[in-house]
């Protein structure tokens, strides 16, 4: 289904109104981290584990030709064919042609994403071809009418009323919704498939230049039938699945079982070299025949991205669905929304590889960017950095739609305007504020506060504010230059007021660049890089006069973006490329910096007793910037404060930037989640280290537990400072 004929919106509105499917997911989601942990508590190093897929993964595709000549001189070696096809058609068009010259008419199938992504059991069945599928989700599926919205659970969405129900009419008879019960139904039905099929169409979890083999990993059992007992067996492998050496299946094996399922390993490992002996049923005796081989090498883009320098990342997937299995908005939705066979993140990516840039561009934004995915991938892909690469592509290839370039390129890029027009807020919100919130807004901005409140506009933002909170430091350990961001400067001066109070009873002098604007991270998101260069010369140029040893930020997005995007904003300009890397030596967050000022200075005691503070991590601080011990040092020695700590605290609050406003409906019970866990731990105070964040929860505080306070980091360290 094409983006041209999809409602996006609508399809997401009927996934959250299903409680089904929300049940499984929310299920799913919560026992999924235990399980994982649980099946890595006795690997030394993860982090190392993962660096070794990816390494080896790297290393394979730059030279992926070479490996899958290899692999092709091997297979054919051991008896084996090969053909590699171009894309789906040429695949199609190859297995029914084989399948005619064989005089095939059954065919068992084992679980293959591969196959999915063409289609391929309608055309075979259009064709007039019987293919039965056998791996229980798959079936479940297939006899459903659905697509798999799970790479590894195809039928996750479904609970075991509904799949009682399917066999009810698949078999023909009343199943109760047992799942043994249904498991040996399956078992039953589907035996006579392995005996009866003239070919045997599997998948490949990896495929082993060194020696030809294929590697299969299931907890069923039927795809080792599916490979063994049909005369002919057709491997289907996508060439992202070549790796060198048969070693080089150890990192794979190690990771891919404990991120998919949570085990150590799965039921059932089976390498496959060359053509075994078939069981075929000759004059009603069983007897053994030589066995076919047939391995399709699949392109449909593969090949393509390998030679790209960002997107070959996708070689270092092993398709374990841990990303979705973590991602906030699929656990809300589920795949189906995604349109295509592959959901979340990775899936948006693979779309546009695969199917097209059309049905790309609605799905991507669906990607919260919270990193989860990232965090957690065994192959470290970084799924939100290729999300925004391909974002920049198309608008490169197509522009961006004519009211965002004109927002962009006319208020964004034009301090003056800009700020202008939030001036210009602060007033027109009057009728609508209550305090700092808007809790209502009318007609058809009603929705954007139904469910929370929104931050206010400053009377006097902070640049105006800034004069009057300066102090003359004499002889000053360092010179600060404060990069306050679009929140600081216009939503909340009083974090603006409140670093610099920190920071000057540190002895430390403090100077605003007035030229500074916006980082540009809104544009750079929308895929807008030409703007985003023009935003970022404006604030280099403007801290570049500050002449600072540092300069500091509140706001992990803002000092993420000049410390990453930035940098690679420039890569291919020698000139501005040299000026921000000087800069972006300088980037402190104020959190981590402050921590370690006051450890030298012995102010880091823990603290008993007092109001219970705890903390909220957000997502560009902790995995984007890899800060997250620090905070928790300041506030546990903030006095009059006792921290605890509060489940699943570095879970995304659903801000993300627009995302927050324009899919509310997804934005919302993301939210809802993280106030229900700040109020299970108890807490008096929630703490945040960036303004959005505050902003998000702030919001759902004021509606769903008001008697909740939420203070910057910064504010809790200067209430300490007389």
């Amino acid at each position: 289904m094409t983006s041209s004929n999809r409602n996006l919106k609508q399809e997401i509105n009927e996934k959250l109104m299903d409680e089904t499917l929300r049940g499984a997911l929310n299920r799913f989601a919560a026992a999924y981290p235990i399980a994982r942990a649980k099946a890595y508590e006795n690997v030394d190093d993860i982090d190392a584990l993962r660096n070794s897929v990816r390494d080896m993964k790297r290393d394979t595709v730059e030279r992926i030709e070479e490996i899958a000549d290899q692999f092709e001189a091997q297979v054919t070696a051991r008896g084996g064919k090969v053909f590699r096809a171009k894309d789906g058609e040429a695949l199609k068009q190859y297995l029914y042609n084989l399948c005619q010259e064989k005089g095939v008419k059954r065919i068992a199938k084992s679980k293959s994403m591969a196959t999915e992504e063409i289609h391929l059991n309608h055309f075979l069945e259009e064709k007039g071809l019987y293919v039965k599928e056998t791996d229980l989700g798959e079936w479940i599926i297939s006899i459903a009418g659905h697509k798999p919205s799970h790479m590894v659970m195809p039928a996750i969405h479904l609970d075991r009323n509904q799949v009682a129900k399917y066999f009810s009419q698949e078999l023909h008879k009343d199943v109760e919704p047992d799942i043994a019960l249904m498991v040996q139904e399956a078992r039953v039905t589907l035996r006579d498939e392995f005996l009866l099929a003239d070919m045997g169409i599997t998948g490949a979890n990896f495929g082993i230049a060194e020696n030809g083999a294929i590697g299969l990993v299931t907890n069923e059992g039927n795809a080792r039938l599916v490979a063994t007992l049909p005369p002919i067996q057709v491997v289907i492998i996508g060439y992202e699945k070549l790796i060198p050496t048969i070693k080089d299946a150890v990192p794979i094996l190690s990771t891919l079982p404990r991120n998919a399922t949570g085990q150590l390993m799965t039921s059932y490992m089976s390498m496959i070299s060359g053509p075994a002996p078939a069981l075929v049923k000759k004059d009603g005796q069983w007897v053994e025949q030589e066995k076919e081989l047939y391995v399709i090498l699949f392109d449909n883009g593969r090949l393509r991205a390998a030679k790209e320098d960002k997107l070959k990342q996708i070689y270092q997937c092993v398709r374990c669905a841990s990303c979705l299995n973590v991602c906030p908005v699929y656990t809300l939705v589920g795949g189906h929304v995604y349109g295509h066979i592959y959901a979340g993140g990775i899936g948006a990516i693979l779309t546009a590889l695969l199917n097209g840039m059309n049905d790309f561009k609605q799905i991507n934004e669906m990607c919260i960017g919270c990193r989860r995915c990232t965090e957690i991938c065994p192959g470290k892909i970084d799924i939100p950095g290729l999300i925004e690469y391909l974002r920049a592509k198309t608008v490169e290839q197509e522009g961006l739609p004519f009211g965002v370039k004109a927002v962009f390129e006319n208020v964004l890029a034009n301090r003056k305007v800009f700020h202008n027009l939030l001036r210009l807020a602060s007033i027109g919100q009057k009728p609508f504020t209550t305090g700092r919130l808007i809790r209502h807004l009318p007609l058809f901005f009603a929705g954007l506060a139904k469910d929370r409140s929104l931050p206010a506009v400053a009377d006097t933002p902070f640049r105006d504010r800034v004069k009057m909170v300066t102090k003359q430091v004499k002889k000053p350990k360092k010179r600060i230059a404060f990069f306050s961001g679009c929140n600081i400067d216009f939503v909340f001066p009083e974090i603006g007021e409140s670093v610099y109070k920190v920071l000057q009873d540190l002895n430390l002098e403090m100077v605003f660049p007035e030229a500074q604007s916006c980082c540009g991270k809104p544009v750079i998101g929308m895929g807008d890089l030409e703007t985003a260069r023009k935003i970022a010369k404006q604030n280099i140029l403007a801290f570049e006069e500050a002449k600072a040893d540092y300069i500091m930020f509140a706001c992990p997005t803002c000092a993420e973006t000049w410390h990453l995007a930035y940098v690679e904003l420039f890569k291919d300009d020698p000139e501005w490329s040299k000026r921000i890397a000087k800069l972006a030596h300088s980037v402190r967050e104020f959190t981590s910096f402050v921590a370690s000022e006051y450890d030298k200075l012995g102010r880091l005691k823990k603290t008993v007793g007092g109001q219970k503070i705890t903390y909220h991590d957000s997502c560009h601080m902790k995995r984007g910037l890899t800060i997250y011990t620090e905070p928790r040092k300041l506030l546990a020695s903030a006095p009059g404060y006792e921290f605890v700590e509060m489940q699943d605290s570095d879970k995304c609050c659903g801000m993300a930037g627009a995302f927050g406003i324009k899919y509310a409906e997804l934005s919302m019970p993301i939210l809802k989640k993280k106030i229900d866990t700040i109020k299970e731990c108890g807490a008096d105070v929630i703490a945040v280290g960036c303004p959005a964040c505050m902003m998000q929860i702030q919001g759902g505080l004021d509606k769903q537990a008001p008697n909740i306070k939420i203070k910057h980091v910064a504010e809790i360290i200067a209430e300490q400072i007389k």
